[in-house]
């Protein structure tokens, strides 16, 4: 079982806003084929298409009544490019990593060459679209651009002009732009010989592009007028382009209101703000914080596009936007002179508090503006991120965070933290992380999509988190690690959010005691969640995950939790698994874990698949569609002749079966060994509506 064991050196590499070093399976045939916008069969997705030429509105790829109640409450609709008219090629679906198909929203997409189109019909009034979409990178790295036509209604054609600087990354942890790169780390153990390259003889040759991933941006555009539902809009990758492929995965469209005005507030514009963004606008920030400060002001950015390519420090100030479609504060990355103390070899714009050595930034209160980063490679010490630092009894609103490292992160201990109705796309790392003695904080009604680590974390490294609230958030397509991640912490909640399409080496949830992180202690309550096309194949270990996972890597994990009112849809392999790595099977368990009022519609493998010793009680979890052994009880791995180290407790009302029968059969209490180590997959049904007789 050596081959399920993570290199030693993974989980010795964190560092701030820092994942293990990632190793991942072979680059195979369906990878190179990504390189020329293949699609790939695979398991498949789940989407909802009404008739052609009409509206077929989504969320996270599901038809919206699967979904109702879950997630972020947000301004915009989303449509799936497989589901519009098109003359291009529908790519996928595929869960395949490394193809562009399984990084898209629904596991599918719509590839363009040059001359084809994909047309959307309105579901209600809009005049601002965002579109999702791939183009290949440069033959060296660094991206190319490339443009995209948009007509509305058969009106007036707009050109997008499209990039791929921000996408494209290769190679191992932390990865690299260069696409001709030789191994990062040749004395890291790699899945695609088995081997350590650098202590192999002969060496091992790797395919190049070595892990191409993240190939996904987002771009956004105001039409300048309203049009109603029922028009149309059209992309068309135009005859000529410099790009030989263009793929669509989405498009979103909005109703944006009028720019707000605050008018008795510090107008950047009086303190010399250029909101051409042609001259940098730092000092002038930074003399209207100082002026409201004095007076008691709010300091205000009206519409235009603000050049700032450092850091502005916020402590006891309230910044207001004109809404983040019109204020857009805006950077360059800079390379330091010298690194600075934290480690950071560049900086970048980003609205950052104290850091809490300092006694950290108190009452900050940002809402309705943009921020546009210019991060292209992953620096774990650089803070390039768009929020950062501690602030305690503070607010952020309205927000919108894009290529930046990551949207926020907080190094605590700080407290009274709420985070709303902000969209964090398009990050090299995670989304949002609560890092260090957070407390008494909450994300809510917000947006994450495509991050390259974490989406939502709570990573109590040092410090216990605690009494913190992740609610009613909507995290799709998280490159690598997971949806909502849990490592340690007191009395936390994750509740009502919805969570689509994790590609690699992570799940939707995850609840990890690893990266030096504090016991879980108290309670933890996982409540009200959908997770769809999750628990996917972990390419370290070469085993399916489950949709939700936990992972006991450096402790036991023993505290009072409870996963309960939880959906898990469109299961990859399993929708929950419970592991310890293989090294601590025998010193660290997972223990008491309450699962009650579940639905599980569709599994590639197993409803519970237990690799660790210990325990958890069913109550009420209904399943269907299971494609193995209801429980793939392996505990861990001795298998003596007294039963399985993991106990199952069934507490009544657990229904529902698949392939092989009830998904919880009498047979397989309390701690029947039925291990399976990798069970054959297989691909369940799109998730539909949930019979009341099964309730």
């Amino acid at each position: 079982m050596a081959r399920y064991t993570l290199h030693a050196a993974a989980e010795r590499a964190r560092g701030r806003a820092r994942r293990p070093a990632r190793t991942v399976a072979a680059v195979t045939a369906a990878a190179a084929g990504l390189v020329l916008g293949l699609g790939v069969s695979a398991p498949a997705a789940s989407g909802y298409g009404g008739r052609e030429g009409a509206p077929a509105v989504t969320r996270a790829g599901l038809d919206p009544a699967l979904v109702a109640g879950r997630g972020a409450r947000v301004d915009f609709v989303e449509q799936e490019a497989e589901n519009a008219v098109t003359n291009g090629t529908v790519i996928g679906p595929d869960r395949s990593a490394y193809t562009l198909p399984s990084e898209a929203s629904g596991r599918a997409a719509v590839r363009l060459s040059p001359g084809q189109y994909v047309e959307f019909t309105l579901p209600r009034a809009a005049n601002a679209l965002t579109v999702r979409y791939s183009i290949p990178d440069a033959p060296q790295g660094g991206g190319i651009t490339a443009p995209l036509d948009v007509s509305v209604g058969g009106g007036r054609r707009t050109t997008m002009t499209l990039t791929s600087q921000y996408s494209w990354l290769y190679n191992q942890y932390p990865f690299s732009n260069d696409p001709q790169g030789d191994l990062l780390h040749p004395d890291w153990w790699i899945t695609e010989c088995g081997c350590v390259p650098a202590a192999t003889t002969p060496a091992p040759t790797v395919d190049k592009p070595f892990r191409p991933s993240h190939f996904y941006d987002e771009q956004r555009l105001l039409l300048g007028k309203r049009y109603a539902a029922g028009e149309t809009v059209r992309l068309t990758a135009p005859k000529g382009s410099t790009a030989a492929w263009t793929v669509i995965d989405l498009l979103d469209t909005q109703l944006v209101g009028a720019p707000h005005v605050e008018k008795h507030a510090a107008n950047v514009l009086a303190f010399g703000a250029d909101p051409t963004g042609r001259r940098d606008a730092g000092d002038a920030f930074d003399r209207a914080i100082a002026y409201a400060g004095k007076r008691h002001l709010k300091v205000y950015l009206p519409p235009g596009t603000y050049q700032v390519n450092r850091h502005i420090a916020v402590d006891d100030v309230t910044i207001v936007g004109a809404g983040s479609w019109y204020t857009i504060v805006k950077g360059h990355q800079v390379t330091l002179d010298t690194p600075a103390p934290d480690g950071s070899l560049h900086t970048g714009v980003g609205f950052y508090g104290k850091e809490a050595a300092e006694g950290g930034s108190h009452d900050v209160h940002l809402s309705g503006f943009a921020v546009e980063g210019d991060v292209r490679e992953r620096i774990d010490t650089d803070q390039v991120n768009a929020i950062g630092g501690a602030l305690s009894d503070s607010t952020i609103d309205g927000l919108y965070l894009h290529h930046t490292k990551v949207g926020m992160w907080f190094d605590g201990p700080m407290t009274g933290l709420r985070v709303t109705r902000t969209v964090i796309a398009d990050q090299i790392a995670d989304g949002l992380n609560f890092h260090t003695g957070v407390t008494d904080s909450s994300v809510m009604d917000s947006f994450v999509r495509n991050t390259g680590d974490d989406g939502l974390a709570m990573w109590s490294e040092k410090t216990a988190d605690a009494r913190n609230v992740f609610a009613h958030n909507t995290v799709q397509s998280p490159v690598l690690a997971n949806g909502v991640a849990l490592y340690g912490g007191a009395d936390n909640t994750v509740t009502g959010n919805l969570i689509a399409d994790p590609v690699r080496e992570g799940s939707a949830i995850q609840v990890g005691s690893r990266f030096g992180a504090q016991p879980f202690t108290g309670h933890l309550r996982i409540t009200d969640n959908t997770t769809v096309r999750s628990g996917p194949f972990e390419l370290n270990w070469k085993i399916g995950l489950g949709a939700i996972w936990f992972y006991a890597l450096e402790r036991d994990i023993d505290a009072d939790i409870e996963v309960t009112g939880d959906h898990f849809l469109d299961n990859t392999y399993n929708a929950i698994m419970l592991v310890s790595d293989f090294p601590v099977k025998d010193k660290y368990a997972i223990r008491g874990v309450r699962f009650k009022d579940i639905r599980v519609d569709g599994t590639g493998t197993s409803v519970l698949s237990a690799r660790s010793a210990g325990s958890a009680s069913f109550e009420n979890v209904d399943a269907r569609n299971v494609g193995a052994v209801g429980i793939n009880n392996c505990g861990s791995f001795n298998f003596p002749a007294s039963g399985s180290e993991f106990t199952v407790n069934d507490l009544g009302g657990n229904d529902g079966s698949g392939t092989t029968g009830p998904w919880l059969a009498s047979w397989e209490l309390p701690n029947t060994i039925t291990c399976d180590d990798r069970p054959p997959v297989v691909a369940p049904p799109a998730p539909a509506p949930w019979p009341d007789v099964l309730r």
